[in-house]
């Protein structure tokens, strides 16, 4: 009789991976890097544990979006106080904190639960071109997507 195998923690190796966001667009770029962290891209996937692994994304200043995205789209956080929701449009964020927008938008396609918390603690986004992780040898990783003026 087959019986499935599970992954283990003594046989689970994370990678960590570098994908640059200039010129991509962000819902696919957060697409596949939900893909990675998660752990589809790999034979083991289990869904109930952690398979996947580490991605930096730099130059998140640089992402696209297409339409009037830029001046529409909200993003909205709340202090918890009464009266205290913000919005802010993505071209004010973008200036502002660019890491924020990169992150809500793969937050929010990872599953909402512990695990998904613990997934998310794996996904790191910094504004420039440079990333202090350089001691974990991370691969560069090409997202193929369809560049943002290619409409």
């Amino acid at each position: 009789m087959n019986k499935t195998v599970l992954p283990t923690i003594d046989n689970l190796s994370h990678k960590w991976y570098v994908i640059d966001a200039e010129g991509q667009r962000l819902g696919r770029l957060a697409t596949e890097v939900a893909t990675i962290l998660r752990g589809k891209n790999k034979p083991t996937f289990t869904p109930h544990m952690d398979t996947g692994d580490f991605v930096i994304i730099i130059n998140a200043e640089k992402i696209e979006v297409t339409g009037r995205k830029r001046e529409q789209k909200l993003y909205r956080r709340h202090s918890g106080r009464p009266g205290g929701m913000k919005e802010e449009t993505f071209e004010k964020l973008q200036v502002r904190l660019p890491e924020r927008i990169v992150e809500s938008a793969v937050r929010g396609m990872l599953p909402k639960n512990s695990l998904g918390r613990k997934l998310f603690t794996k996904l790191k986004v910094y504004a420039g071109p440079s990333h202090p992780h350089a001691a974990q040898q991370p691969e560069t990783l090409v997202i193929n997507t369809i560049p943002a003026g290619a409409n």
